[in-house]
């Protein structure tokens, strides 16, 4: 019988840590897919984040740098300095991107570094138990939020994506679900897209990819796809953000 699906090449063969229904897995292999068909993962260095993905270089099968909490790409930016023929790549979720590694963030966006972040929003804390994050929206509960976020009290959601697109050193920033199949081929393309912008030296590139956290939801997995396309969409719309300095010819 012919093989028509089998686990990427540059994903190891072992089973992972994340929660039922969590879309990190589903990140991982996208990534994993787009390097080994644009072949670059021999070339390519992550930044691990603190958080959930704390553990990715236990399954990704490329080189891999651990980060401090929020510096992915302070860190990210010195690796492509000093290898500039490397495709770097952090991988960071709301809270290591958009509160504690906020301005690391910014400042690689304002200064146009060739690094691409791939960036996963759940909309909370995961890995800490379910506390309120930067991209947590109004009325969503969190532990540190039991009513829900209240814009008097605990302010706005921060839609860091938006954010960082507005940024004339931003060449490419785009938002992705994978809530399904024909989502998911969507955000592969944005991973893609984002990991060429590097390799055409064009600026900093990010894909945000909108993820169910079932367990810190306190949802099952469908319901939680279904929040997501019902819900929090209102909040983060997908599609591209914004796309400068395309390649010529």
């Amino acid at each position: 019988m012919k093989k028509v699906y089998t686990r990427p090449k540059y994903l190891k063969p072992v089973a992972n840590h994340y929660c039922p229904g969590c879309g990190h897995s589903i990140v991982h292999r996208l990534v994993a897919e787009v390097f080994e068909e644009m072949d670059i993962g021999e070339r390519a260095i992550g930044v691990a984040p603190a958080g959930c993905a704390v553990l990715a270089y236990n399954y990704f099968d490329v080189d891999f740098v651990e980060g401090a909490h929020g510096r992915g790409c302070a860190i990210a930016t010195g690796l492509k300095r000093r290898i500039p023929d490397a495709v770097v790549f952090s991988y960071q979720g709301d809270g290591d991107l958009a509160a504690i590694g906020t301005a690391e963030t910014i400042h690689a966006a304002a200064r146009g570094e060739n690094i691409t972040i791939v960036f996963v929003n759940n909309g909370i804390y995961g890995m800490t138990g379910g506390q309120m994050a930067p991209t947590t929206i109004l009325g969503m509960k969190a532990t540190t939020a039991p009513f829900g976020r209240d814009a008097k009290r605990e302010g706005y959601n921060l839609d860091i994506t938006h954010l960082v697109a507005e940024i004339e050193g931003t060449a490419y920033a785009a938002r992705g679900l994978i809530t399904s199949p024909k989502e998911i081929r969507k955000s592969k393309k944005m991973i893609a897209d984002a990991f060429q912008c590097q390799l055409d030296n064009r600026g900093l590139s990010i894909v945000e990819l909108v993820s169910p956290c079932p367990t810190n939801w306190g949802m099952q997995p469908l319901a939680s796809v279904k929040w997501i396309e019902e819900t929090f969409t209102k909040h983060y719309t997908p599609g591209v953000l914004v796309e400068r300095r395309p390649v010529s010819g």
